[in-house]
């Protein structure tokens, strides 16, 4: 349990209408009543908000107007006690409160110390911190309702069962094992074990089948826009992101450099990537931007491959084809308010099943047909964030996986009839891994790393 006070801002840097300064620890009412003109906070009712004044102890001179919000613990974030100053949102104003803060007893807190807090002191589980953080970042309605929810404890809730139906396994094994002579003890047979092991398997593949949606919801697609030069690709990214990112003008490789952005495609975050034409070229500042994108290729989740309605299939294109195949992708067939020149029927023999979508992205044409693709090639139809369970974190997927091939090995061992004490090993380690999710098994090292990724005043 921690002793001491911390303080630090809570609002992004920059100026706004208001700035929050948040202090939790046991001095946080008293140090905020030394400094405070107006009601004797130690006196005031948990959870209320007061008008007043912070003094300079140094001049003895107002050095802020602000609100002031009182919450003791335990009914707070931290479960300790917790005040809260609204201030002017200048610079200049809340780093002022901060700094008087600080020379009066606080501490500047850590990244992340608030809702390590919260973790140590039993508010929140580990999986319930690292949603904080995912709230944060959402890009989307979905990935923000999934971090919700987790926010709620539905994943730990759901890990916390199947810890305990593994605790109760293992339990009738060490009972069998160390009192075998108690009659009354329901005996743990193989077929027994067998059972509740696959039981446990089955919930964790359902989990890892809905991680890949998960994790994209969580950290959007890294999406690759390809094509030769002038077929589109910066008007396909100006469509999408609904604004004038990139230069598009008629010659070709005009872009030269790759350019990013985050765009919402019916509640899929992509992160949209426009890349350099990728031809032969002899312009050395195009043509490392033409290996740039190369590269950009191997590490995206998605491509939109742009083709030219108005222009015949060229050797460039088929070798595009050639680079992008076994990868997701999706093939944009741009320009359809101009005269064909393009052979489809070549073209969706080369997609090989891949969706092929027809657009005019000067007349804004078939840009929903474009995003319906990008969606149901992800998660077939409609994203549910109501009855699923969602794992979005790149930590748990990986701890999931440990669990399964834990609960594989302990099955393989019932499978060849070894005995069960030697099995229990195996069912102990999934224990171990489910519990590294929520905190219960976690290292104090790889708590600390987590919570330094936090933002200062969270």
């Amino acid at each position: 349990m921690e002793t001491d006070t911390i303080t630090a801002i809570s609002t992004p840097v920059g100026e706004g209408a208001i700035a929050i300064v948040r202090l939790s620890g046991p001095e946080a009412i008293p140090i905020t009543a030394k400094l405070f003109k107006g009601k004797n906070l130690r006196k005031v009712e948990s959870h209320t908000i007061h008008y007043g004044k912070i003094m300079d102890p140094q001049t003895n001179e107002v050095a802020e107007e602000v609100m002031v919000s009182v919450m003791r613990s335990p009914k707070t974030f931290t479960r300790e006690d917790v005040v809260e100053i609204n201030c002017h949102g200048g610079m200049v104003a809340v780093n002022r409160v901060l700094e008087i803060i600080l020379g009066s007893g606080a501490r500047l807190a850590e990244p992340g110390e608030f809702t390590k807090r919260a973790f140590l002191n039993g508010r929140i589980d580990l999986s319930q911190a690292e949603a904080v953080m995912d709230l944060i970042r959402a890009k989307t309605d979905k990935a923000m309702s999934v971090a919700l929810k987790q926010m709620d404890g539905r994943l730990s809730g759901l890990i916390e069962r199947l810890r305990q139906d593994l605790l109760e396994t293992v339990a009738h094994v060490e009972v069998n094992i160390d009192y075998p002579e108690y009659d009354d003890v329901e005996e743990m047979s193989h077929d027994t074990m067998r059972k509740k092991t696959k039981e446990v398997h089955a919930e964790i593949e359902n989990l890892l089948q809905v991680a890949k949606q998960g994790k994209i919801l969580r950290e959007g697609l890294a999406t690759a826009i390809i094509g030769r030069p002038n077929v589109g690709k910066s008007s396909l990214m100006n469509t999408l992101v609904q604004e004038n990112k990139a230069i598009v003008t008629e010659v070709p490789g005009t872009t030269r450099d790759i350019i990013e952005e985050y765009v919402n495609v019916r509640g899929v975050p992509l992160r949209l990537v426009d890349t350099a034409g990728i031809r032969e070229t002899e312009d050395i500042v195009e043509k490392i931007g033409v290996e740039r994108s190369r590269q950009v290729l191997k590490e995206s989740d998605l491509i939109l491959f742009v083709l030219n309605y108005n222009d015949v299939l060229t050797e460039e294109d088929e070798k595009l084809f050639k680079a992008i195949q076994g990868l997701d992708y999706i093939v944009i067939i741009n320009k359809t308010d101009l005269d064909q020149k393009l052979d489809l029927a070549r073209v969706k023999e080369l997609a090989e099943g891949n969706p092929v979508v027809t657009t005019s992205l000067i007349e804004e044409a078939g840009v929903d047909e474009l995003e319906k693709a990008i969606s149901t090639t992800f998660f077939e139809g409609e994203i549910d964030t109501g009855d699923l369970t969602y794992v979005s974190n790149v930590r748990h997927i990986q701890l999931l996986k440990q669990a399964k091939q834990a609960l594989e090995d302990a099955m393989e061992g019932l499978k060849l009839e070894m005995p069960l004490d030697i099995v229990q090993i195996d069912v102990t380690r999934t224990w171990e891994f489910l519990g590294e999710i929520i905190g219960d098994t976690a290292s104090d090292s790889l708590i600390d790393q987590l919570f330094s990724q936090f933002c200062l005043g969270k």
